[in-house]
């Protein structure tokens, strides 16, 4: 299949649902091989079977990113399909628990996978890149990397760890020729979040948060990878995309106040 991706092997990381499963779509809808990590075998099984029922190129495997001898096996076998050109760095998890109930192996557990893990992914495929002198990343953070929220201490540290991340990675890696950027998503309406938060939470979240008044989808972030991913970013490096529907750029006006002036 021709599209803008056409040649290129994209590796992307929890591949098997939500964002990562949109985004590793978007990208074979544009002719790039794929490959998907994830460690959930019925999710990547049928992630895997939607796309080759497509007849789009997908290799998938079974990883759990926080241990670092199965990334670097995986990441050989994927570039002995054919070199990765690009990393989609999105495995991730996440849980509520306030600041002062936060167990240490819950804490262990977030920043291991969301954290390390993609430290150890990134670290892997960059090593492959780095003697070919060419390749991109885009990290997976959060808008929650960003400004905290209650609750999630862990999983906002870890957020804010991957920005860190992708900076120094961008400043270290450009005389290879990889550029590295992270994408900041607000808040989407995923598998994950469903898990986390019922229909009444969500639709109090947007009224009182996001004055695009209405949550994120899936759809609304996967573009944003493709661009960066792309010739037409090719001098973008070490940059956070945030796309949150306009809440962190300040307080949203409620009823009373847009009233009041006449907006």
């Amino acid at each position: 299949m021709k599209g803008q991706f056409s040649g290129k092997h994209v590796l992307v990381t929890g591949g098997g649902r939500g964002i990562g499963f949109e985004i590793a779509r978007h990208f074979a809808q544009q002719g790039a091989r794929m490959t998907i990590f994830d460690n959930v075998e019925d999710l990547l099984n049928d992630a895997a079977g939607t796309l080759t029922a497509q007849d789009y190129e997908v290799h998938p495997y079974r990883v759990d990113v926080s241990r670092q001898p199965d990334v670097l096996e995986a990441v050989d076998a994927a570039e002995e399909i054919a070199p990765i050109d690009i990393l989609i760095n999105n495995a991730g998890i996440a849980s509520e628990t306030p600041f002062l109930q936060i167990a240490a192996a819950e804490w262990k557990k977030i920043i291991d996978v969301n954290l390390t893990g993609m430290f150890f992914v990134a670290q892997a495929v960059c090593k492959k890149m780095a003697a070919r002198n060419k390749g991109v990343v885009i990290n997976m953070s959060s808008k929650n990397g960003m400004a905290g929220e209650f609750g999630y201490a862990h999983y906002d540290a870890s957020k804010g760890g991957i920005i860190a991340l992708t900076r120094t990675m961008a400043l270290e890696l450009a005389h290879v020729g990889i550029r590295v950027n992270a994408v900041c998503p607000g808040y989407l309406v995923t598998p994950m979040s469903a898990e986390i938060d019922p229909p009444e939470f969500v639709e109090n979240f947007v009224d009182r948060y996001i004055p695009l008044n209405r949550y994120g989808k899936v759809e609304d972030v996967a573009p944003m990878f493709l661009f960066l991913a792309g010739d037409g970013a090719s001098f973008i490096t070490g940059q956070v995309f945030v796309i949150d529907g306009g809440q962190l750029a300040g307080q949203k006006a409620g009823a009373e106040l847009l009233a009041k002036m006449a907006i």
